[in-house]
C-alpha cells in the first residue's frame, strides 16, 4: 500500500463519541444524497439514533456537517486507493473510478452547501487528485490506460456522465462502464 495522504478532521477521542460522530456522517450522507443540503438536521440526528444536541454539539452549523461529510468522503476515495494500490493496474484504476462515482453523487448533492474558494475545498481537491493520479499513471505505465489520458479529464467525464438524467440506473451504468471503456489503451 502507498500512503495516500488525507485531509485532517477533528474527530472525538472517546469511543462513543466517535460512534455517534461517525452515524451522524453517514445519516447525513445518505440524507443530502436523497434528498440534498437542505435535508432536516433533525431527521438526519433520529437516523442517526442521535439526539439533535449531539449533531450540534459535533457539527455546530449546517455548513460545518455538509464539509465534514465531503472530507469524510474525500478521506474514503484516498484510503480506496490506497487499499487497491495492490491490485493490477487497471483493476485497481476502475476500482477507485467506481468509488469516485459514488464520491461524484455525494458532492453533487452537497455542491450548494460548500464554500470552492476554501482553503479545506482546495486540501481536499488535492487529496483526490493525489490519490488518483498514481493509479492512472501506473495503468499508462502498464500500458492499459490510453497516454493521453489525465485524471483530470477523466474525473470531469464521469462528473459529467453523473449530472445527466438517466432514464434507469441502469442506463447511466452503461453510460459509464462505455466512458471508462474508452481509457483503456488500444
Amino acid at each position: 500500500m502507498t500512503s495516500v495522504p488525507t485531509v485532517e478532521t477533528r474527530r472525538p477521542q472517546r469511543a462513543d463519541a466517535r460512534r455517534n460522530y461517525d452515524a451522524v456522517l453517514a445519516a447525513a450522507r445518505d440524507a443530502f444524497a436523497d434528498k440534498g443540503s437542505d435535508t432536516s438536521l433533525e431527521a438526519i440526528a433520529r437516523e442517526a439514533g442521535v439526539g439533535i444536541g449531539t449533531l450540534y454539539r459535533n457539527f455546530p452549523t449546517r455548513q460545518d456537517l455538509v464539509l465534514a461529510v465531503y472530507v469524510d468522503e474525500i478521506n474514503d476515495l484516498a484510503r480506496v486507493a490506497d487499499e487497491v494500490s495492490s491490485l493490477p493496474p487497471w483493476d485497481a484504476l476502475t476500482t477507485w473510478l467506481d468509488r469516485f462515482v459514488a464520491y461524484a453523487h455525494t458532492k453533487r448533492a452537497l455542491i450548494d452547501g460548500l464554500n470552492r474558494d476554501s482553503a479545506m475545498f482546495q486540501s481536499c481537491r488535492e487529496v483526490m487528485y493525489g490519490a488518483g493520479t498514481p493509479l492512472m499513471e501506473r495503468a499508462k505505465s502498464a500500458g492499459v490506460v490510453r497516454p493521453d489520458a489525465q485524471v483530470d479529464d477523466v474525473l470531469h467525464m464521469i462528473t459529467g456522465i453523473i449530472g445527466v438524467e438517466y432514464r434507469t440506473d441502469e442506463q447511466r451504468e452503461r453510460v459509464l462502464r462505455m466512458a471508462i471503456d474508452g481509457i483503456r489503451a488500444r
